[in-house]
C-alpha cells in the first residue's frame, strides 16, 4: 500500500492551487456532462436529454488533501467511493 504524503498531510495547500483543482474539477465535470449528453442511442427525433451525472472522481493531478480541503471549504461534497459533486450555491 503506498504510504501517504507527509507534507500534503501536514501543511494547507496554497489559495492558488485550491482555485486551479477546483477549476480542473469544473471541467472534467462539464465535459463527463457533454460525453453523457451527446453519447449515441438516443431516437433521431428525439430533442436529446439532460445528463444524470452529477459526480465524478477528480482529477488525479491533485492530492486527495486537495479534495479534503475543498470539502471543508463547503465547495465540493464528498459522495462516497471516491467521487465528488460540486455544491451550487444559492
Amino acid at each position: 500500500m503506498p504510504e501517504p504524503e507527509p507534507s500534503s498531510a501536514s501543511t494547507p495547500h496554497t489559495a492558488e492551487e485550491l482555485r486551479n483543482a477546483l477549476k480542473a474539477f469544473k471541467k472534467r465535470l462539464k465535459l463527463s456532462k457533454l460525453d453523457d449528453e451527446s453519447s449515441l442511442g438516443h431516437g433521431p427525433m428525439s430533442s436529446g436529454r439532460s445528463s444524470g451525472i452529477v459526480a465524478i472522481t477528480p482529477p488525479h493531478q491533485y492530492p486527495r488533501a486537495v479534495w479534503d480541503q475543498l470539502v471543508a471549504q463547503g465547495k465540493l461534497k464528498y459522495t462516497g467511493q471516491g467521487t465528488y459533486q460540486l455544491v451550487t450555491q444559492t
